[in-house]
């Protein structure tokens, strides 16, 4: 009878469902440019899907929309989706979006040549506990730099758009930060001291997540929105100087003035972050193996209660259901 009472309920809902827009949330992130490009180029139309699609500022603001049920799909760090599984916010990866993004940078005049030359140094980062931080401190200042991240150098949180003005005062000795703040700080005459995408090939950060209520309801639409999100990475990447002129416009990247007078567009910005950033939408087994690392990284500083496996957060069914040829096309 409960079964029976629950397996209603579902259709109820399902039915409820139909005739509304899906509703997509993203973090602002130029990483995160295929959902931005899917919308301005009509993909999710072309797929026969009504997406309303909302930017957050930050992953807190998005959890919060998520967890109230106002946002069905979102794009956005891996670390937040299994930190907000270990805490009963249930949720699935289904696709990749990016690969790369993240580099630690110093003054162009800096003394630090290596990473153990951390020791004893000022690092601007982000909020601790954050995605960006357990890469910070789980990989860079651990694994690579062989240090321990709170007692052989000072980790200073920081937003990310006042990164480089501290390392240009002096307040921090480097800035662990990503596109396009990367580029901006390389631009004007900044060092990146470690690519982390050269580090650890392609690896992912941010994804395509939904919760179950939405997998269960919506399915075809979550199925549309995934073929609209491969046609956008196609899009970046075979029409880069078209894809570079719609990021720094959406994004609002402005022009650089350099210290010696010459003026950089923004375009020429995407074009530098696009030497550590790129897109794709399928989660490979490298891809998973580094996502667990994340997790056993958030354990061992003890941003997380419990051992978490990869597979308890991705469902890889999605990603082969999107690949499929749509019937009838």
């Amino acid at each position: 009878m409960l079964k029976t009472l629950l397996i209603s309920l579902l259709l109820l809902c399902a039915a409820a469902a139909q005739g509304k827009p899906i509703r997509v949330g993203w973090v602002r992130a130029m990483a995160n440019a295929p959902a931005l490009i899917a919308d301005k180029k009509g993909y999710f139309a072309t797929e026969g899907v009504a997406v309303e699609l909302t930017s957050f500022a930050d992953g807190p603001l998005l959890q919060q929309a998520l967890a109230a049920g106002e946002i069905d799909i979102a794009y956005i760090g891996a670390p937040p989706v299994f930190q907000w599984y270990a805490r009963g916010l249930n949720s699935r990866i289904l696709a990749k979006v990016n690969y790369g993004q993240a580099a630690l940078i110093t003054n162009g005049n800096s003394p630090i040549g290596t990473l153990a030359q951390l020791r004893g140094k000022k690092v601007a980062g982000v909020a601790k506990g954050s995605g960006m931080d357990v890469l910070l401190r789980g990989y860079v200042v651990k694994e690579a730099a062989r240090l321990d991240p709170e007692r052989d150098l000072d980790i200073v949180a920081m937003p990310v758009g006042n990164m480089n003005a501290a390392l240009e005062r002096g307040l921090v000795d480097a800035a662990f930060t990503w596109e396009p703040f990367v580029a901006d700080a390389v631009l004007r005459g900044k060092r990146v001291l470690l690519d982390v995408n050269q580090s650890i090939p392609r690896y992912p950060w941010y994804v395509v997540m939904a919760p179950p209520a939405t997998l269960a309801q919506r399915p075809d639409e979550v199925v549309k929105v995934l073929r609209a999100h491969r046609r956008a990475i196609a899009f970046l990447d075979e029409h880069q100087d078209e894809a570079n002129r719609i990021i720094a416009e959406a994004f609002q990247i402005a022009p650089i003035k350099t210290a010696e007078g010459r003026s950089i567009a923004a375009e020429a910005i995407v074009r530098e972050a696009r030497k550590r950033l790129g897109w794709s939408d399928r989660l490979e087994a490298a891809d998973l193996r580094f996502i667990q690392r994340l997790m056993d990284y958030s354990l061992a500083l003890g941003f997380l209660s419990k051992p978490l496996s990869v597979a308890q957060v991705v469902d890889l069914s999605w990603q082969r259901r999107a690949e499929q040829p749509p019937v009838g096309r």
